[in-house]
């Protein structure tokens, strides 16, 4: 299920510009979610999409440590910051995520009301952007 709901998120995603990790969307992806070569590859390639990025926008219904890890470095390196979740879910966010000033959570009942609520996160960010100095 989640696959295809990554799958999805991914097309709203693209409406809107690049998307670097088009393959949580795959399928045929594995459950440990590890698609390089090995652990130091996938971990110095998220990093290098987390610097080059422009903002963050995570599916965080189901736990992650690795998507935990990027989201702290997301905040640290002041990316705008997107975290969408099943409102009909009955797992619970972590407060870490929750709790977070760099973070903006959004429960969503819909891929419509995710559409929309990404769409409006985006403007938001890129006007931010283009008002901005630079990275830090």
């Amino acid at each position: 299920q989640d696959a295809e709901i990554y799958k999805a998120m991914i097309e709203v995603l693209m409406s809107f510009g690049d998307v670097l990790t088009e393959h949580v969307g795959n399928p045929a992806l594995s459950e440990k979610g590890n698609d390089g070569p090995h652990d130091r590859f996938i971990h110095d390639r998220d990093m290098a999409w987390l610097e080059s990025c422009d903002c963050v926008v995570a599916e965080v219904t189901t736990p992650s440590l690795g998507v935990g890890y990027e989201l702290g470095w997301a905040t640290a390196m002041k990316r705008p910051v997107l975290c969408l979740y099943r409102r009909q879910s009955k797992k619970v966010l972590s407060a870490m995520i929750a709790g977070s000033p760099g973070i903006r959570t959004v429960a969503y009942s819909s891929m419509d009301e995710a559409r929309s609520i990404v769409e409006k996160f985006i403007k938001k960010a890129v006007q931010k952007i283009s008002t901005s100095s630079g990275r830090e």
